[in-house]
């Protein structure tokens, strides 16, 4: 069985329509279990979920109350809390296709030496595109991903987007559970939980997959698009970065450093090709990225 987990922090102008997309995919209802984990929302979430269970009771829909802060708590409380053997995590602010459920249902009936699995990511603007957005920014800003049309194995130094990754419940037992240090707590940033998890599981030889049938469309407000978001994204992203690394150990730290000037390298390199294309724009965008990252990475 299927357990859709979604871990919700004040997201009411959302939920109802994500939930609605699950529940209206060509997967039978008996099939599957939503089950959603509150993290101390203050919005009118509850009553946005008191909606969808009276609209769709044939969908079985478990819902919690996570009291301790933080993304990585609600995580944990849905795999606990979970009564399937592959659980998929769909972000609350989002919109799934239709083929959705049956997309990760058939591949981990198909394929069962493969641990973890993971969909396209494509970003739906409620305004519009912004002039400055690049290819590169905007897989940072919305968490864009599409590896093509084929299914694959994610290549290396490449997992899933949090918001849209199926995972074997039994990759939690071999591996432990989300690192409560990091992933959001609020309206903090923080994050890097997801790729924790996945370095975790290249590191016992687990491999995971893209599934091109299983689409999540992930809402992109106003707000996520300002220059004070980027700055306080692009500077958590560095942070979670020091945070994740350090845990593991120094030398891990410091190999994330020279990757780090090697992608200064990098970042330089497009900004001129950006120049040169006539888009300064979106390269000068790219370099204050590089810039944030770095400071949150070195702890300045």
């Amino acid at each position: 069985m299927l357990s859709i987990i979604i871990c919700t922090y004040n997201r009411d102008k959302y939920i109802y329509n994500v939930l609605e997309s699950l529940a209206q995919n060509d997967y039978p209802a008996d099939c599957y279990e939503i089950v959603l984990v509150n993290n101390n929302s203050t919005d009118e979430t509850p009553l946005e979920c008191s909606r969808f269970q009276t609209a769709f009771p044939q969908v079985n829909f478990r819902y919690f109350i996570e009291t301790s802060q933080g993304l990585s708590y609600a995580r944990n409380r849905g795999i606990e809390e979970s009564m399937g053997d592959i659980l998929v995590y769909v972000d609350d602010d989002a919109l799934v296709n239709r083929e959705y459920l049956s997309a990760y249902a058939d591949f981990f009936e198909k394929h069962s030496e493969i641990d973890a699995a993971g969909g396209p990511i494509i970003p739906k603007y409620e305004v519009e595109k912004p002039r400055w957005m690049s290819h590169f920014t905007e897989q940072l800003v919305t968490g864009a991903k599409d590896l093509g049309s084929n299914m694959r194995e994610f290549p290396k130094n490449d997992y899933p987007g949090g918001g849209n990754a199926g995972y074997r419940k039994s990759v939690f037992d071999k591996i432990g559970l989300f690192n409560v240090e990091l992933g959001r707590k609020g309206d903090s940033l923080i994050g890097a939980e997801e790729k924790d998890i996945f370095d975790k599981m290249v590191n016992l030889g687990m491999r995971f997959y893209y599934l091109p049938k299983a689409i999540l469309y992930h809402i992109i407000p106003a707000k996520k698009l300002s220059m004070e978001y980027f700055d306080r994204l692009t500077y958590s992203i560095g942070k979670s970065e020091r945070m994740r690394t350090l845990h593991v150990g120094k030398s891990k730290y410091y190999k994330r450093l020279v990757a780090e000037a090697i992608k200064w390298a990098a970042s330089i390199v497009l900004c001129f090709c950006y120049t040169m294309a006539f888009s300064p724009v979106k390269g000068g965008k790219l370099l204050r990225f590089r810039r944030n990252v770095t400071k949150g990475l070195t702890g300045h």
